[in-house]
């Protein structure tokens, strides 16, 4: 009976699977997926999701994303989620090569990609560079909810600034 389904429509269904709370079955699909067509890059993506958000192994997750990028480097929708595995394993190198490749590629939600990496910047306190970020997030963010979001990132940072920044006192004697 597999015969009939073409890769799209196993594809499809394992997205369905997903959606509907059942990442084994969606495994196995997209598994059957890459033994039939082993170039079909959208699988692997897919396949990295699982691994990094339900799996918690990071390691496959980045492989799969990898592949997925080899295959396919004008799919838009790995670039988020491989980001922000990268960001979470702190590989600065390798973060700032997808964060370049992303902003490079056609359908990407630029906004989304400048958020990670303030996110990224601001936990490694680096103030002014998550700023810079947040910024240019804001100015490619289309939704009202994103705007909203970055507000408030904005005002943590202010916050995080002004709770880090030290206060020099310098003390004169009267003479």
């Amino acid at each position: 009976m597999d015969i009939l389904y073409t890769t799209e429509e196993k594809y499809l269904e394992a997205l369905e699977e997903l959606n509907f709370g059942e990442p084994p079955k969606a495994l196995h699909l997209l598994n059957a997926i890459i033994q039939t067509d082993p170039d079909y890059a959208r699988a692997y993506c897919s396949l990295g999701n699982i691994y990094q958000d339900k799996l918690k192994n990071y390691q496959t997750a980045g492989y799969y994303y990898k592949k997925c990028i080899e295959l396919e480097p004008e799919f838009p929708d790995t670039y988020l989620p491989y980001l922000r595995l990268l960001t979470t394993l702190e590989m600065p190198r390798l973060a700032e090569q997808i964060f370049s490749q992303a902003l490079a590629t056609k359908g990407v939600c630029k906004c989304c990609i400048y958020e990670q990496m303030g996110m990224y910047a601001e936990q490694d306190k680096r103030w002014e560079a998550a700023n810079e970020f947040y910024k240019k997030a804001l100015l490619n963010s289309t939704g009202i909810e994103d705007k909203s979001a970055l507000h408030d990132n904005l005002e943590r940072l202010k916050d995080k600034k002004r709770l880090t920044s030290q206060v020099i006192y310098n003390f004169q004697s009267p003479d």
